[in-house]
Order: structure tokens, then C-alpha cells, then sequence
């Protein structure tokens, strides 16, 4: 009997001292700035389902956003790996610049038009902006 009671005591230490090393943070999904009229936004989303705005604490998000992140970072893959970079157009109220692990990318408002990955990031931006940061979007 004494036996068994050590054994699950050291069972129980065991899984407390491996829950406590495999503590891992998640990786953030995408840094997105926008700047230009309105004002500046910056977005933060990690994995683990949270986004810091403007720099404020992070706070959790919903499945749907954390989803969308995911499919946009998905998306915009290939363009971070190419350092896409579009100029600023005649016209363009908003600059965009996004850093994901696989690079930067930089682009107009205007741009969103012939790139549809591009109006997807767009959109994510107004929506969360205003869903989950307060602001307008």
C-alpha cells in the first residue's frame, strides 16, 4: 500500500514539473500596420487566440477572428517571401505594412483593388479595428 502511494505521488509531482516546462507561447500570426488618415493602427495577433491593439494588453479574441488571422497569414505567405513591396499611389488614404515570419510586406489601400489577398487584409484591419480594438474602422 505504501507503495501505491508513492508511486501516485511521484506520478502527481512528475505531471506537475512536465506541465510547468512545456508552458510554450504561442508564435504571433502578424504585426499589420495601417497609417494614414485616422489615425494609426497597429495589430498584434498571436496563435494562441489574443490581439494587442495599438500596443495595449493583449486580450483574447473570437474563434472567427482567430480563424481569419490564420487565413490570412496562410494567404500572405508567398508575398512576405517575396518582401512585397507596392508604392504609395495617387489617391491612397491608408499604407499597410505587415511582418510575418516569413517577411514584410508593404502596400496602399489602392492596391487592394488587383490583389484580392491585399483587400482581405484590408478588411481584417477595419473589422478587427473596430470588433475587437474599439475603434472605428
Amino acid at each position: 500500500m505504501r507503495r501505491g502511494l508513492a508511486a501516485a505521488a511521484l506520478a502527481a509531482a512528475v505531471a506537475v514539473a512536465v506541465g510547468g516546462c512545456f508552458d510554450v507561447q504561442s508564435p504571433d500570426l502578424f504585426l499589420l500596420t495601417r497609417t494614414g488618415q485616422g489615425g494609426k493602427l497597429s495589430l498584434l495577433v498571436n496563435d494562441g487566440g489574443t490581439i494587442r491593439c495599438n500596443g495595449a494588453k493583449a486580450k483574447p479574441v473570437s474563434d472567427s477572428t482567430l480563424i481569419a488571422a490564420r487565413d490570412l497569414a496562410d494567404n500572405l505567405a508567398t508575398d512576405a517571401q517575396n518582401h512585397l513591396t507596392i508604392p504609395p499611389a495617387a489617391g491612397s488614404v491608408y499604407h499597410f505594412t505587415i511582418k510575418l515570419q516569413q517577411g514584410t510586406i508593404s502596400f496602399p489601400d489602392r492596391a487592394a483593388a488587383t490583389r484580392k489577398v491585399l483587400a482581405q487584409a484590408e478588411l481584417f484591419a477595419a473589422q478587427t479595428a473596430q470588433k475587437d480594438c474599439g475603434q472605428a474602422g
